[in-house]
C-alpha cells in the first residue's frame, strides 16, 4: 500500500503548489504502510523544481505534509467509518501498472519489496522504496540523496518493521 501512499502524498504537493497532480513526480515513500513512513519530499519535484522549492514551508513539508499522508487512511476511516477501498484497489492497479509498464523518464513508483541492502535497510526486509521499471524488470533508485531528517525518519520505520518481523519469526518456521 505504499502506493497509496504516494498517490496521497503527490495529491497534497500538487494542492499545496497549485499545480496538478501529474506535475509531481519521484515522490518516495520509504519503509511502513503506517505511521512511521516517510513520503520523501527531498527527492521528489514539483513542475520539474524540487518539491522543496516549490512548496517553500519546510515546516509543512516536516510536518502536517508528513503526518497527514502518515495518518491519512486512518483520517478517512474516522470521518466514513469504513476504509476507503476504491482508493486501496485504485493503488494496487498502479502498483501493478508501475511494474509492468516502463516509468517515465525522472519519476519513480513506491513499491513495497525485499531489500537487498540497499540504504543500510537490514536484507530480507520488506521496505518500501521508490522504484523504477524498464517493463521487463524493476529495480530500487539508487543514488539518492537523504538530509540528516530523513535518515532519521528512515531509520524509525525500519526499526518499526524489524520490530514487526521479529514479534512473526516464530511464526515463519
Amino acid at each position: 500500500m505504499t502506493r497509496l501512499d504516494q498517490n496521497r502524498a503527490r495529491g497534497l504537493l500538487a494542492q499545496k503548489a497549485g499545480v496538478q497532480v501529474a506535475d509531481v513526480t519521484s515522490v518516495g515513500i520509504w519503509g511502513n504502510h503506517s505511521s512511521t513512513q516517510f513520503p520523501d519530499f527531498e527527492n521528489a519535484t514539483v513542475d520539474g523544481r524540487p518539491a522543496a522549492e516549490a512548496v517553500a514551508d519546510e515546516a509543512w513539508l516536516q510536518g502536517e505534509f508528513i503526518t497527514t499522508v502518515q495518518q491519512r487512511g486512518a483520517a478517512i476511516i474516522e470521518a466514513r467509518g469504513a476504509s476507503s477501498a476504491a482508493s486501496a484497489a485504485n493503488a494496487v492497479v498502479d502498483s501493478v501498472r508501475s511494474i509492468l509498464e516502463p516509468t517515465p523518464a525522472g519519476d519513480a513508483a513506491s513499491l513495497a519489496v525485499v531489500s537487498h541492502g540497499q540504504y543500510g535497510v537490514p536484507e530480507g526486509l520488506v521496505f518500501g522504496y521508490p522504484v523504477r521499471s524498464t517493463g521487463d524488470r524493476w529495480e530500487v533508485v539508487e543514488g539518492l540523496r537523504h538530509s540528516d531528517f530523513a535518515r532519521d525518519r528512515i531509520r524509525v520505520t525500519t526499526e518499526e518493521l524489524e520490530s514487526e518481523r521479529a514479534a512473526v519469526a516464530g511464526l515463519l518456521r
